[in-house]
């Protein structure tokens, strides 16, 4: 018995009745790792989509909460259920969104993150972890050429990176009285400039943020989707000569529909010339600039102020890690430093570092173990491998897609993804013939009815799911290819599942 009356050896006796014993845990683990190796064994053979109904997903898992435990059995049923349940991204053939399967050392890293279950919001609270995202920020920043020195912050996604980034742009050029008074004190409107190919999360953001989607000019593109220079150069003007404030510029290394990268260096000079803050959205692109023969498309890209990326996307971690990342950590902290007193650090030095102070978030997961892990378990090398290939795949669709006379390339192949349409020789030869855009449109309307009921029906099969982009009012085929399992078969595979299906939609709509 110590002299404040704890006695060690019976608080070592006392159970939680959350506790388990050694066999219990032991028993858990091996099931459930079995559970993990089985499904990464047979994922190429599961249907892509699950055969079943909302009703049907709705009755197996829609109960009361449960008041007693059940057995480990019953669990892994359930377990399993889910699993049949569930859209596999994993498989060679899912080419919808941008959604790149986990390797097994990434979701083994989830698992021992979970389990040490560190909240990373300083160095006094997660010592290595914080350590560790530090480390991966940089190696991040090095890997794609933006700065070896990089700093920078793991998010949830993309969408938070490009929050974070946008708040940080506009606290740095609108000064640091707005972050007391508020934006109506803050003089005239501030204006943001992207492509009108830019991902949703930049005018969602603007909103979050009281900017306004009207504030945010969504600016042409050219044939190949990329931000038009001589158009951003004079909506600034305007908008400076109306008494707007421009601020920020975005560019995109990889969008989200067909995978255009921005014009990033005469973008950065636009960006100087005006002092705009100079983001880019690269969470789907930016990582294959890690690929030698791909590097010439990403010039300009450490001329940037803030880039965000997405490891869950291109480097094959689990759902969720994005970053930001940044070359001044002084301009990032202006936009977040708090004063609090169950915040306050004590600490000197290296370990006064917080990343409340860099980011939105307090509460934080370990999100860098899985990145760390998975680069240093395979080398940046076999990463970049793993990307170029996936680009090789797109090329490969492109070719099949341009050969046949069936189908309709919309847009070119920039990275790894390809946009495409099923257009039937009925109406090739109708589009042909027409001699005025009335005409024409009427055909686009009828093709772009025709690709929607392929997309889902193709999505349905379970052999095959491509999602969709819509590019000039044409309705197309998106396949992104982030999967390291997916081989030519596979491309062969989803070419004829299209054929087949949109042969047996036509004729059904022909009659």
């Amino acid at each position: 018995m110590t002299s404040a009356g704890f006695n060690e050896e019976e608080s070592k006796s006392r159970r939680s009745s959350l506790d388990i014993s050694h066999d219990a845990l032991r028993d858990l683990s091996e099931q459930f790792v079995a559970l993990v190796q089985n499904y990464y064994a047979g994922i190429s053979q599961r249907p892509v989509f699950p055969h079943t109904t909302g009703e049907e997903l709705e009755r197996a898992f829609n109960e009361p909460p449960p008041l007693e435990g059940e057995p480990l059995e019953h669990l892994l049923g359930d377990c399993q259920k889910m699993i049949e349940g569930t859209r596999h991204n994993g498989h060679p053939r899912f080419f919808g969104y941008v959604a790149s399967p986990s390797t097994p050392v990434g979701a083994f890293a989830d698992l021992l993150a979970s389990a040490v279950n560190p909240s990373v919001t300083s160095w006094r609270s997660a010592p290595s972890a914080t350590q560790i995202e530090r480390t991966v920020v940089r190696w991040l920043g090095s890997l794609i050429g933006f700065d070896e020195a990089a700093h920078g912050i793991l998010t949830s996604g993309g969408s938070m990176a490009n929050l974070t980034a946008l708040l940080i742009a506009h606290r740095v050029k609108s000064g640091p009285q707005t972050a007391s008074e508020g934006l109506w004190n803050d003089g005239a409107p501030m204006t943001v400039y992207a492509s009108d190919q830019v991902h949703l999360s930049i005018p969602k953001a603007a909103d979050i943020l009281g900017l306004g989607h009207r504030h945010v000019r969504l600016l042409p593109t050219d044939d190949h989707f990329r931000l038009d220079i001589r158009a951003l150069r004079e909506a600034v003007e305007s908008d400076k000569q109306n008494g707007l404030r421009p601020f920020c510029v975005i560019a995109s290394a990889g969008t989200a529909a067909s995978g255009a990268i921005d014009p990033l260096g005469e973008i950065a000079g636009v960006a100087r010339e005006y002092d705009l803050w100079f983001h880019i959205d690269g969470a789907y692109g930016a990582p294959a600039a890690m690929v030698a023969e791909k590097r010439a498309s990403f010039a300009g890209l450490a001329m940037a102020d803030s880039i965000s990326l997405d490891p869950h996307k291109w480097l094959y971690t689990p759902v969720d890690c994005g970053c930001l990342l940044f070359h001044d950590p002084t301009a990032a902290r202006r936009a977040f430093v708090m004063e609090a007193d169950y915040i306050k650090v004590h600490e000197q030095a290296e370990e006064s570092f917080a990343f409340w102070d860099y980011g939105i978030e307090l509460s934080r997961r370990f999100r860098a173990l899985k990145v760390w892990l998975t680069l240093k378990y395979y080398g940046a090398r076999r990463v970049a491998d793993a990307i170029a290939d996936d680009i090789a795949m797109a090329e490969y669709l492109a070719e099949r897609v341009q050969a046949a006379e069936d189908f309709e390339l919309l847009a070119p192949v920039e990275l790894s993804i390809c946009c495409f349409r099923y257009r039937p020789p009925r109406l090739r030869a109708r589009l042909a013939a027409a001699k005025d855009h009335e005409e024409r449109d009427r055909i686009n309307s009828e093709l772009n009815r025709l690709n929607e009921r392929i997309m889902h029906d193709v999505q349905r099969s379970g052999r095959a799911y491509l999602s969709n982009a819509m590019l000039r009012g044409k309705f197309a085929l998106r396949a992104c290819i982030i999967n390291f399992r997916t081989t030519r078969a596979d491309i062969d595979i989803t070419v004829e599942v299209v054929r087949a299906v949109a042969r047996e939609i036509d004729i059904d709509e022909s009659r």
